[in-house]
């Protein structure tokens, strides 16, 4: 392996974006805990709906994982994200919310569940040994899921909804990028290093409008399959020069051997238009604006200088690596301050907001021009309330002043529509580079993105049973008598 390449493993290393054997060897157990409990959550729910008995010992669901650790590229903080696949008689709404989630909630290893029932991918978002899960679901027509389920075979495919294919994207994803990929692990320490460049400079996160980890994914196995032979140094060099000068809005997308659908990207009104690599081939949604193309865009370039010459005596991965530096670069900036009345609704309301973010990105364009939506999350530490701040580094050389108030006026509208948990408060107003938070001039703030979770129920509430519809004598839950659902422990 050349200098470079090493050097930059270590980086990564010293970075923790490596985990350590003990935390490998801790997800597994975690993935293989879960799959015994959604194989005994499919033959319960086939003992509920009277199934006879040679159905239900042949009935099963498994797991399967993508994401970041589907691609094998997760670090020590990640989360798992896991799709659990079960059979026909299985329903999301009573026996996936309902009855896995009392199975899970009993648990002593489960900690902080939600259901996300109101998303485009609903799921149960939850920790187990204190590692973070998030669990969509996908019902097939089949009795039995096998656990190495081919997830391409149109025998399994066959009579999905729009929901079920949207659960089932991510792992058809991660699972092509795999297969077509010449190089497995140069890849995958590729993508590594790509997530962490993109992140320390301020353009990783879809719902800020930057590149999300399957544009990432797919743009870097692009590039190892461009050039198969080439190190990693070599391919990070490439990845930068190949970007950096790319023909937008001309779409990105991995040679399969197929001729894909001749979609005109400029009708689908993408900045950054990337084919996913599987039937029906669509593109990758994507909430990337005028105003983040244009920093995605400076970036590539950026890196492109900084790797193009990878011999020069004076060359250091940390440059290209460097935090993106917001109060050089920007003396104005949007606050945006979200808080809730409970520390238990922030994250629901924090999470609906950030999805909303593309149309505050649109509004803030049309009045002043370019915006930089800084993905990094801050608090106050001498405010009590639980709250969230954002700090959006506003275009040099404006000197007009935005009316927040007609801002957020517009913004708010389109928060308020759609919205069923409790509200919180929202308060946009300009503030000088001088006043941001030591941790955000110094460009120390902890990234990791916090994400929307589901209200957790008051249970000291008049409750009222719910029974299954198939087994009447069965309890599978409770409303209580404000009309939330509330749901009673259920073990194993």
């Amino acid at each position: 392996m050349d200098e470079r390449s090493s050097s930059l493993l270590q980086v990564m290393v010293n970075e923790g974006l490596v985990p350590s054997p003990e935390e490998e060897e801790s997800r597994k157990n975690v993935i293989e805990k879960l799959k015994k409990i959604v194989m005994a959550w499919a033959k319960r729910v086939a003992w509920q709906r009277r199934l006879p008995k040679q159905d239900i010992a042949a009935s099963s669901a498994t797991l399967l994982t993508y994401g970041s650790y589907g691609l094998g590229v997760h670090g020590s903080e990640s989360d798992i994200d896991a799709l659990c696949i079960g059979p026909y008689f299985a329903t999301m709404v009573e026996d996936f919310f309902i009855v896995l989630y009392n199975m899970l909630k009993s648990r002593p290893e489960v900690s902080e569940i939600h259901r996300v029932k109101d998303a485009k991918v609903p799921l149960m978002r939850f920790e187990f040994d204190g590692i973070s899960i998030d669990l969509p679901y996908v019902q097939l027509k089949v009795l039995a899921v096998p656990e190495n389920l081919d997830i391409f075979d149109p025998l399994f495919l066959r009579d999905i909804d729009e929901t079920g294919w949207k659960s089932l994207s991510g792992v058809c994803a991660n699972r092509r990028i795999c297969q077509l990929v010449p190089n497995l692990e140069k890849f995958q320490s590729m993508l590594r290093c790509v997530k962490f460049w993109a992140k320390r400079r301020g353009i990783y996160g879809n719902l800020n409008g930057f590149l999300g980890g399957i544009h990432l994914a797919i743009l870097a196995a692009f590039v190892c399959q461009c050039e198969p032979n080439a190190s990693l140094s070599a391919l990070i060099s490439s990845f930068f020069k190949t970007f950096a000068f790319w023909p937008w809005p001309r779409p990105a997308e991995l040679q399969d051997g197929t001729l894909h659908p001749t979609v005109n990207p400029t009708e689908t009104r993408l900045f950054i238009p990337i084919r996913l690599p599987f039937s029906p081939y669509e593109y990758c949604h994507s909430n990337i604006t005028r105003s983040t193309f244009y920093k995605i865009r400076a970036e590539f370039l950026r890196g492109h200088n900084f790797t193009k010459d990878l011999l020069k005596s004076d060359f250091d991965w940390h440059n290209v690596l460097e935090p993106f530096p917001y109060t050089k670069k920007y003396t104005r900036f949007l606050k945006i301050f979200l808080s809730a009345s409970k520390q238990d609704e922030l994250g629901d309301w924090v999470g609906w907001i950030k999805s909303r973010f593309r149309c505050l990105l649109f509004k803030l364009e049309e009045v002043q021009g370019i915006c930089d939506p800084n993905p990094a999350e801050y608090i106050d530490v001498d405010t009590a309330k639980p709250h969230v701040i954002f700090y959006w580094g506003l275009q040099p050389g404006k000197t007009n002043a935005i009316d927040t108030e007609s801002v957020k006026d517009v913004f708010w509208r389109n928060i308020c529509t759609g919205y069923q948990g409790p509200f919180g408060e929202m308060e946009l107003s300009i503030v000088q580079a001088s006043q941001l938070p030591k941790c955000a001039q110094s460009n120390t703030v902890n990234r990791k993105g916090m994400k929307a979770c589901w209200k957790i129920m008051d249970y000291n509430q008049q409750r009222i049973p719910i029974y299954s519809q198939h087994l009447p004598q069965y309890i599978v839950g409770y409303v209580s008598t404000n009309g939330d659902p509330e749901y009673p422990s259920a073990g194993v």
